[in-house]
């Protein structure tokens, strides 16, 4: 019998500072209805999909940066969104500024939780590749403080058997670089659930505009075929008080092809029927990683971080 999971992503349009949290999870849980209508059982939600990319605005007082944060999940205010699942049957990923406290440590991580079909939390992931700066730059259009305001995730990336499946989670700029998927390809993943907050400008120079969504798409094709894992990525995306975010969610396959894009830049549910037998094949085929990968030459990738030229 097919081994299939019927899954959508679920991009958010804009949220805007003056949006509340409560406003925001009603529109999470209309969402999760149209993907449960759709026959949906795994639904992906976007990075920091309660409020507005803060970091693009520079914060000194660190009681209005923590505002940004959940100090728990559920909480008062998302409470709603897991009972929602619970009723539906429906499991999602959530991306979140997480405030937590670490051996009597105050941490702020840019965070990602698996939620079962049950309303339970199955699995956690904390951002490790942390983009932009930490320094004010009033020259710029726009800030990128994720350096400042985030600390490095502590967990790695791992995976988890949920939903009837094998499911690893990454963030955003985790997407671009290849060690995040092949570090859960090698534990098995059969779908990598990834939720983003892109903006359409480059603050450090010009870039052209489709380079971005080019961009976007490469990386999550490279990752689906090269570790024959299914891709499931969520935008937060369009214009939050003027400041544009690209949309272009996708679900990709392990072929590397996009199985569903959105359209729009706006809220947008967008599924498919996984075939989790396809990865399977490929797995044993052309990406039999016990078979043709040669882990003696690869040693540079993990003992130098940055390129240096030696001839």
């Amino acid at each position: 019998m097919a081994h299939r999971l019927n899954a959508a992503v679920a991009q958010l349009g804009p949220i805007h500072l003056a949006d509340s949290r409560t406003s925001v999870v009603r529109r999470l849980m209309a969402l999760l209805r149209e993907a449960h209508g759709r026959g949906a059982r795994f639904v992906v939600f976007p990075e920091l999909a309660l409020t507005t990319f803060f970091p693009r605005w520079w914060m000194t007082d660190q009681a209005e940066i923590d505002r940004f944060f959940e100090r728990e999940m559920p909480n008062i205010e998302t409470r709603p969104l897991f009972d929602l699942a619970r009723e539906l049957g429906v499991g999602f990923y959530l991306g979140y500024a997480e405030l937590t406290e670490e051996n009597g440590v105050v941490r702020h991580y840019n965070t990602a939780i698996l939620v079962e079909r049950d309303g339970r939390i199955v699995g956690r992931y904390r951002k490790i590749h942390l983009p932009g700066h930490a320094e004010h730059l009033p020259d710029a259009p726009f800030q990128h403080l994720e350096k400042r305001y985030f600390d490095i995730g502590n967990l790695g990336f791992k995976v988890w058997r949920a939903y009837d499946a094998v499911v690893g989670m990454c963030i955003c700029n985790d997407r671009r670089w290849p060690e995040t998927w092949r570090v859960m390809g090698l534990q098995g993943a059969e779908i990598m659930a990834l939720g983003y907050n892109t903006p359409i400008l480059n603050i450090h120079h010009r870039e052209p505009e489709h380079l971005r969504m080019f961009h976007h798409l490469l990386s999550l094709q490279a990752g689906a075929y090269q570790n024959a894992a299914w891709v499931l990525a969520a935008a937060k995306c369009g214009a939050e008080d003027g400041f544009g975010m690209v949309g272009g969610s996708a679900i990709v396959a392990p072929t590397g092809e996009i199985a569903a894009q959105a359209l729009s830049e706006d809220n947008e549910v967008i599924a498919v029927s996984l075939d989790l037998d396809l990865g399977d094949y490929l797995r044993r085929t052309v990406f039999n990683f016990a078979k043709h990968r040669r882990i003696e030459h690869y040693g540079l990738i993990t003992e130098r971080t940055g390129a240096r030229t030696e001839v």
